[in-house]
């Protein structure tokens, strides 16, 4: 039997090949400079196998010529007018050799990612190869981790393709052209009529790219309409000598009720608690304590502390990391997955990491006894495992090297143990009122000396016993004022966008980037960090859209979330 596989990506048809074949194969060339051709034989099925690649999706989509053009049709008749499927222009020379490669196979199977996008894909490869042998079989090969064990049960035991999910994809799709087209022709020549500043430009509209400006326009409107109430508190402090240092250290005891927005209330219970200074020690109770180390990293994390931490936008922390990807030093970056497989062997991976001169006594500790296996988050895409180097890379520059270095020493980090320490509570009242005051002590940092994006340090409290009184150093009332909330940054809005279901984790970072190029988002620096601000422009449309008063608005995410939910 002659098996002709196909795979999602060059690099992946690859790895698959690497993997099956014991690195004997033969490779030809394709029309396309990326795509090669590999041949083997498979004893496992008394195969011969063929492994090659698309480049993502094969088709595109769009109206015809009778609705194409701007002004061709009233834009609400878009949502009833036919849409063309084609194979995109790039696609073309992929499609002729599918189509080649097909006619000489008796079975096509599918390596495409195991998510819905993948789904889709192996429909279009399906539909192509059946142009060129009407009867050819088709399977599915699942697997979840580019990992010996998992590639050979997928090409054993190979399933169906899942036709729901890739309708789901394509209607989603369709609808996205339709939505899209419509409402940019509506407000585009709606607004260049009658606003001088917007003629002859797009005024373009997405269903995930209006969400995204919503949250940015709705925490703008947060900050501007905030109204600082004014409160008050207790501050209840004690100084007395460090028992390890000796020097004289201010304890604060915090007040259990917080604070109080009504100053008479609050000064009376103070005027109670000062005509009762004496305070006493009601319970002192310490306990082991850690902080967990961090979770597998997913596509959405790295965006987020790309943008957090490395001071980069997520689309540029995505595209250096495909990049590195792509040069053979980490994973596939597209990934939900924060749970490694149980097959996963971590120690190869951490013994390449062992020659690095900043982290490489740590990845040597690992292999000595130090290794703990990786927490296990709530997400699994099925397709990708968690974001990790494969390779160790020595001489990178710049911010190739920032990200490169992040994505290390959080797969170390994984690979460690929670930081341990202890904490100390001591409750006091004063005055018939309940106080508090908190000490850590940091024993062991275990993850923490690899991963010094995450901080834990305090403060140990001096010596205190159960029933013992004291004169605080210091009893007042104090006026506080609420803050203001700020404004987005690009970790914020990832954040959101991911809650609320808009975009993938691997178009997110896209949608930002629209919206800032459209000029409907604004980037102002305040301290060194990066917050978004609307646009006169951007304000203006989800404000026209929101008075409107539609059933479900097109600036929140409900409408959106339901459209990529739906099967």
């Amino acid at each position: 039997m002659r098996v002709l596989c196909v795979a999602e990506k060059p690099s992946i048809a690859k790895s698959i090949t690497q993997i099956l074949s014991g690195g004997q194969f033969t490779s030809r060339t394709t029309a396309n400079k990326y795509i090669r051709n590999y041949d083997f034989d498979y004893p496992q099925t008394r195969a011969q196998f063929t492994v090659t690649s698309v480049s993502g999706h094969l088709t595109a989509h769009d109206f015809p010529d009778t609705h194409r053009k701007w002004h061709s049709c009233d834009p609400i008749s878009l949502f009833d007018a036919p849409v063309e499927t084609f194979v995109s222009k790039d696609g073309k020379d992929i499609e002729k050799n599918l189509k080649s490669e097909a006619r000489r196979a008796d079975m096509l199977m599918i390596w495409t990612d195991c998510d819905r996008e993948g789904e889709h894909i192996g429909s279009e490869v399906k539909r192509v190869c059946r142009s060129a042998k009407a009867n050819i079989i088709v399977k599915r090969a699942r697997f979840s981790a580019i990992i010996a064990q998992q590639i050979h049960n997928a090409a054993q035991h190979p399933v169906e393709l899942d036709q729901a999910q890739a309708d789901a994809v394509e209607a989603r799709i369709v609808l996205d052209l339709r939505i899209g087209a419509a409402f940019t022709r509506m407000q585009t020549k709606t607004l260049q009529d009658a606003i001088a500043q917007v003629e002859g430009s797009v005024v373009s509209y997405g269903p995930c790219q209006f969400p995204t400006l919503g949250f940015v326009v709705q925490r703008y409107l947060q900050v501007k309409n905030f109204v600082s109430e004014p409160f008050w508190y207790i501050f209840l402090s004690l100084s007395r000598p460090s028992s390890s240092q000796g020097d004289n250290v201010e304890t604060e005891f915090k007040w259990r009720r917080v604070h109080l927005f009504d100053h008479d209330a609050a000064a009376v219970i103070y005027e109670h608690v000062i005509s009762n200074p004496i305070t006493r020690v009601t319970k002192v109770v310490e306990k082991d304590t850690k902080k967990w180390k961090p979770l597998p990293l997913t596509t959405v994390e790295l965006q987020k502390a790309g943008s957090r931490l490395l001071k980069l936008a997520p689309k540029a922390v995505l595209d250096i990391a495909e990049k590195l990807y792509n040069q053979g030093f980490l994973s596939y970056p597209r990934t939900e997955t924060d749970q490694f497989d149980p097959q996963f062997d971590f120690m190869p991976l951490i013994e390449k990491q062992a020659v690095d001169p900043a982290w490489g006594a740590f990845a040597q500790g690992l292999q000595q006894g130090e290794f703990s296996s990786p927490r296990r988050g709530k997400n699994n895409d099925k397709a990708h495992p968690p974001i990790h180097p494969t390779a160790h890379a020595g001489g990178l520059q710049g911010n190739e090297k920032k990200v490169y270095e992040f994505i290390t020493r959080r797969f170390l980090a994984c690979c460690s143990k929670d930081a341990e320490g202890s904490m100390t509570t001591v409750d006091v009242t004063c005055g018939g009122e309940a106080f508090y005051a908190t000490g850590l002590v940091v024993h062991r940092r275990n993850y923490l000396d690899v991963y010094p994006y995450d901080k834990w340090t305090g403060s140990r409290v001096p010596d205190f016993a159960e029933g013992e009184e004291f004169q605080p150093s210091v009893c007042e009332l104090r006026e506080g004022h609420t803050s203001s909330p700020k404004y987005l940054t690009e970790a914020d809005l990832v954040t959101l966008m991911d809650k609320n279901g808009i975009g993938t984790d691997a178009t997110i970072a896209q949608h930002i980037e629209t919206v800032i190029n459209r000029e409907y988002v604004l980037e102002e620096y305040e301290g060194g960090t990066k917050y978004l601000l609307p646009s006169t422009l951007g304000i203006g449309l989800i404000e026209g859209y929101n008075e409107m008063g539609l059933e479900k608005s097109v600036s929140k995410p409900q409408l959106r979330r339901e459209v990529r939910y739906v099967r």
